[in-house]
């Protein structure tokens, strides 16, 4: 492996962190806080290791990066950007303990939304800034970024691309890694700071539009609130709960209809699907709980609909205490942790286009049962979804479920009830935060078990990179030569 232009890529991920680290001193600055020589102790301490690991090993280095060499730069990335990117809380004091500070930071960066934090108001407004930075950091994916701005990552960029990212087809937006790279985050920081724009239309601060902005742009689920969104008025809620979904699309998608390629949008599958998913659920709910709670039809629907986009797409802000609700309807919610945002979108979870081959994929075997003579073809989008395409994706479905079930028994064996463990498991698998049992809407993770916090930690981070692209890590036939 080539380990001396990893720990190179590492160092410069630690210089631009470093960067934006320092975007909090303007927070600290402005709300007068007595944070700022913490915090300038956390920037410095980030960008002299990354300075040192890119002097270290700028000289003779193969700026090649192998198949195996892109999922352990990856994977080891989001594990070097999490630990750094938690000083500003040890450095300030707003979280002391280090299992705590850990699972907070990958929590962030993961955009996955879970807190040990009780009372998030009482935090200095620059720590607020920065857990929603590290959202919107994660969101898009540090390595977009790093491919985007350093164009020394050409030759090996598209590699650590596809390890950021899953695709079922593999397309590409344009010729060039970093000119893709470029475009994706074009859109990103377009459509947040649109976003920011609506909020503020909403008669909310500019700070509170601009972290809620990052954290429903990155469908992370942080909130400068220790209620979430609950007691904002229903126009941010209906803002939030449209950049919610729009987040929760393949993000070429977005791409393709700045350049006017329209049929090409509204004729994709996966959106289709995704778009019914929200819809059917949303009504769904918005009837039960209606019904149950006999509350005017439009607050059903906005509660049933924040919720449902908040969960699809995998944000985990919440305007209300779902498992408050009848059976019927926090039950469907949660399984709704299992369906994921679309392909290329920053929602994580299965994600639905591996719902939907699953689907095609069962039916054709039915029918190469009543017909094994016949030739049958698996498309998505008029392009055919080849057996190794499948199978990867068969293989994605089982180590999912086995993930969950292996995670779930140890949070039991580490003292969780049976509710809880599954929620936690799924809701951190999934990147959704906010699950069932004491880790719903009106608790949070500060009661589970250090070893507990540290699982959970990394459930984030397989779930983040599609499992596959971490657990191969653990696998012999990855370290043979």
């Amino acid at each position: 492996m080539n380990f001396r232009f990893i720990i190179n890529i590492f160092g410069r991920v630690l210089i631009l962190l470093s960067i934006l680290m320092a975007t909090n001193l303007v927070w600290a600055f402005v709300y007068c806080e007595d944070t700022v020589w913490r915090h300038i102790f956390a920037i410095i301490t980030t960008l002299l290791a990354g300075f040192g690991m890119f002097l270290f090993t700028r000289a003779g280095i193969s700026r090649v990066l192998s198949i195996k060499d892109s999922y352990f730069t990856v994977t080891f990335v989001w594990v070097v950007m999490s630990i750094f990117g938690g000083l500003p809380y040890f450095f300030t004091g707003s979280i002391e303990h280090i299992p705590d500070i850990i699972f907070e930071a990958f929590s962030g960066f993961t955009t996955t939304g879970s807190s040990i934090l009780i009372d998030i108001e009482a935090l200095p407004k620059s720590i607020l800034y920065w857990r929603s930075l590290t959202h919107w950091l994660g969101g898009m994916g540090i390595i977009v970024l790093v491919v985007a701005i350093f164009p020394l990552l050409r030759i090996g960029g598209y590699n650590l691309l596809k390890s950021e990212t899953s695709s079922i087809s593999g397309e590409k937006l344009a010729p060039k890694t970093a000119v893709m790279a470029k475009s994706l985050w074009a859109i990103y920081v377009v459509m947040t700071f649109v976003q920011v724009g609506l909020l503020m239309l909403g008669d909310i601060s500019f700070f509170d539009a601009l972290n809620h902005a990052f954290s429903a742009i990155a469908t992370g689920g942080f909130s400068t609130k220790n209620n979430s969104i609950t007691n904002f008025s229903p126009y941010v809620q209906y803002v939030l709960m449209l950049f919610m979904f729009l987040s929760g699309i393949n993000y070429f998608l977005h791409y393709h209809l700045i350049n006017g390629k329209f049929r090409r949008v509204f004729k994709n599958t996966e959106l289709r699907v995704y778009t019914s998913i929200v819809f059917l659920s949303g009504v769904i709910i918005a009837l039960i709980i209606g019904v149950e709670k006999d509350m005017p039809l439009e607050k059903a629907f906005r509660e049933s609909f924040f919720q449902v986009i908040s969960v699809v797409t995998t944000t985990g802000l919440f305007t209300v205490d779902y498992l408050e609700w009848s059976s019927q309807a926090w039950i469907l919610l949660f399984l709704l942790t299992f369906v994921g945002g679309c392909v290329g979108s920053t929602g994580g979870g299965v994600k639905v286009i591996r719902h939907v081959v699953s689907i095609k994929s069962v039916m054709i075997h039915f029918r190469k049962m009543l017909h094994p003579n016949s030739v049958q073809l698996l498309k998505i989008n008029n392009e055919i979804i080849d057996d190794d395409k499948v199978s990867s994706l068969i293989s994605f479905l089982v180590l999912y479920l086995l993930t969950i079930i292996a995670g779930t028994i140890a949070m039991v064996f580490l003292g969780e009830d049976l509710l809880t463990a599954v929620g936690a498991v799924s809701a951190n698998m999934g990147g959704v935060g906010i699950g069932i049992g004491t880790v719903g809407p009106a608790g949070n993770y500060a009661h589970i078990h250090d070893a507990g916090k540290i699982l959970l930690s990394f459930l984030m981070l397989i779930g983040r990179l599609e499992m596959t692209t971490v657990l191969i890590l653990f696998t012999r036939i990855f370290w043979k030569e």
